[in-house]
């Protein structure tokens, strides 16, 4: 790593980034997990708010918006599915 002020700045800036880029991804990770196991009528009111931090993590860059759509896709057949 260089010397210079700015060039640390942006790794101190980078290291916070992807500290809060795996909250995020594991917070959602969980969310998923925890609606997977839901059932019925709880599996349809959890399924907007994970399907909501889905996109926020595709707009956020943290995953690829196709990813992001293969998920809520998988997601939904398996809510559905419950009904």
């Amino acid at each position: 790593m260089a010397n210079h002020s700015a060039t640390k700045k942006d790794a101190r800036q980078a290291a916070k980034r992807t500290e809060r880029n795996k909250y995020y991804g594991k917070t959602t990770r969980n969310a998923i997990r925890d609606l997977k196991a839901a059932k019925g009528k709880e599996a349809s009111d959890k399924f907007p708010v994970v399907a909501s931090q889905i996109d926020k993590l595709a707009k956020r860059g943290i995953i690829h918006k196709n990813k992001a759509a293969n998920l809520k896709s998988k997601l939904a057949r398996k809510v559905n599915a419950a009904k």
